[in-house]
């Protein structure tokens, strides 16, 4: 593909001027036939595989189109030829080219839905030929049934037809034993025949039991199937009320924390101010007896000042003076006492005469 737009490019730029093949040789010219040819040919591959892929989404569209319709290498080249030697406008072309060509993404998306669509006509194939493969062994196998009862008849008949009879009738079988070998042929056929028809009806009695029973049991597998929705249902609504509930559930657990600790909290609090409240306890109970002595205290100053009776100004005279002289005599006493205290300390330091 990009040889084929490199050529067109090529072309397009060569329109007013000379023809570009004339200064290409042989080898070349060979070469790009040659390239021309593989890109025509996977062209033709990918249109094959777009009209096959409209054929299957639109068919109505592709009436009048055969898929897989591609020029040869041959033709191909030789229209290419034709092209390259004729002179014509290439813009009006080249834009209706652009406008109808598919991206890679497109290509792609169309590419992988025709590999799935392959793989599954491959596997529809491979099914169908299994099939035809098991019917062809079940022919062979009869047919090896058959020839086994074929060859078994045949030694029958020769051991005890042929060979048995009688040598003086110069090799000739004797009719009546040939005639009663094919009778008891028939008959043991004809007994056979029965047996089968006997168990093919029973077979088909069977069938029709069994189908009834396939019958029921499809019945009740839908009667499941609907019962097993229904489970199903009430198995994702109790899941979308167990997430509710387990986030209820936490934030719950949430709260439970937070008012544990809390109540943790209030109840070192409550310690604390009970020890206070028995500490000011003791200490109203120590305080009342404080106040019932200072009440007492207080009731014997209140008698002693309601006993108390002011002294006339000349007792009271005569007493300060008599305090003040014995202020005195206190003072000379002290001056005495500290003296005798140096005398005596002083005393053992005097020689003794």
């Amino acid at each position: 593909m990009a040889d084929t737009e490199s050529v067109d490019t090529h072309d397009t730029s060569n329109e007013a001027g000379e023809d570009p093949l004339q200064d290409l040789t042989d080898e070349q010219l060979f070469q790009l036939v040659e390239d021309t040819i593989r890109a025509n040919e996977v062209l033709a591959t990918e249109t094959h595989m777009f009209e096959k892929y409209l054929e299957r989404v639109e068919p109505k569209d592709m009436g009048g189109v055969t898929p897989g319709t591609g020029a040869t290498p041959s033709q191909s080249s030789q229209d290419l030829v034709r092209r390259v030697d004729r002179k014509r406008s290439k813009s009006r072309s080249s834009n209706i080219d652009k406008s109808l060509r598919l991206s890679a993404e497109q290509k792609c998306d169309i590419a992988q839905r025709e590999i799935e669509e392959l793989r599954e006509e491959i596997d529809k194939l491979k099914e169908e030929s299994e099939n035809v493969l098991d019917l062809y062994k079940a022919i062979m196998e009869e047919a090896d049934l058959r020839l086994a009862e074929t060859k078994k008849e045949s030694y029958e008949f020769d051991r005890d037809i042929m060979k048995g009879s009688d040598k003086s009738n110069q090799g000739k079988v004797v009719a009546e034993k040939i005639v009663r070998y094919f009778e008891d042929r028939l008959r043991s056929r004809d007994t056979l025949i029965e047996k089968l028809r006997l168990k093919n009806s029973t077979l088909k009695v069977q069938k029709k039991k069994l189908h009834l029973q396939l019958k029921q049991l499809r019945i009740e597998n839908q009667q499941y199937l609907e019962k097993i929705d229904e489970r199903n249902q009430d198995l994702l609504r109790l899941k979308q009320m167990t997430g509710s509930t387990t986030q209820v559930l936490n934030s719950y657990k949430k709260k439970l924390s937070t008012l544990t600790m809390e109540s943790e909290r209030l109840k070192s609090e409550i310690t604390s101010r009970n020890d206070l409240l028995t500490r000011i306890d003791s200490e109203t109970t120590v305080v009342e007896e404080e106040r019932a002595k200072a009440e007492r205290r207080n009731k014997k100053l209140r008698q002693q000042l309601a006993d108390y009776r002011v002294p006339e100004v000349m007792e009271y005279v005569s007493e300060k003076a008599d305090l003040y002289e014995l202020q005195k005599k206190v003072k000379s006493w002290e001056r005495k006492v500290d003296i005798a205290e140096e005398g005596l300390c002083l005393k053992p330091l005097l020689p003794t005469t």
